[in-house]
């Protein structure tokens, strides 16, 4: 389990078939079979030393995220998983990646970038509700059939690799766990259906 607060970009040292070795801070004191999350992706430590951590990946993993096209000296946002009794500074992120989306766009307003992301048919995402982006937690607003927008305050935007995407580049997306959970034990009960029945 994680929180969506990055703690750390490092860089992709190799990619190979079912293995990624990426640099980690010196200060970190990992053990193999540690879960990190990887531009949002849960992956598990195999090996490590000062500075270096090697994570097995799956071909499910490989073909879901965008962990397949990364190359050595890639940017990637990295956290560790969430200790017992620690801050919940962001929101439940599993690190179990739904899939990517496109990034559409990017503008200024104020101190903060707005990001705007498509949205997909399986979509799971609500007006001011959560989703990781790269294994960011922001806050959801201005749904519109085909996207959707975040804020990214200055601080999230020069300590993460969401600074470093261009209009058109693909974002590992997870969304949700609480509205996942939600929307599979109802799947009658829409937006519309609400709607249609006067509850909204």
């Amino acid at each position: 389990m994680f929180t969506g607060i990055i703690e750390a970009v490092e860089k992709v040292k190799s990619v190979s078939s079912g293995k990624l070795e990426v640099s980690v801070p010196a200060a970190w004191s990992l053990a193999d079979g540690e879960s990190v999350a990887v531009n949002g992706a849960c992956l598990t430590v195999t090996a490590h030393r000062p500075g270096l951590a090697a994570f097995a990946v799956s071909p499910e993993s490989f073909s879901r995220t965008t962990l397949g096209r990364l190359k050595p000296g890639c940017a990637v946002n990295l956290e560790r998983a969430l200790a017992v009794g620690a801050r919940l500074g962001g929101h439940f992120v599993t690190g179990h990646i739904d899939g990517t989306a496109r990034l559409l766009g990017v503008r200024s307003d104020g101190n903060s970038r707005i990001i705007e992301v498509e949205k997909g048919p399986d979509a799971v995402i609500v007006e001011k509700g959560s989703v990781a982006l790269d294994g960011v937690s922001l806050t959801v607003y201005d749904i519109s059939p085909s996207s959707f927008k975040a804020a990214v305050i200055p601080h999230t935007w020069a300590n993460s690799v969401l600074k470093d995407l261009k209009p058109g580049g693909l974002l590992n997306i997870e969304y949700d766990i609480l509205g996942k959970y939600a929307t599979a034990k109802t799947p009658g009960i829409t937006r519309d259906f609400l709607k249609e029945n006067g509850f909204i």
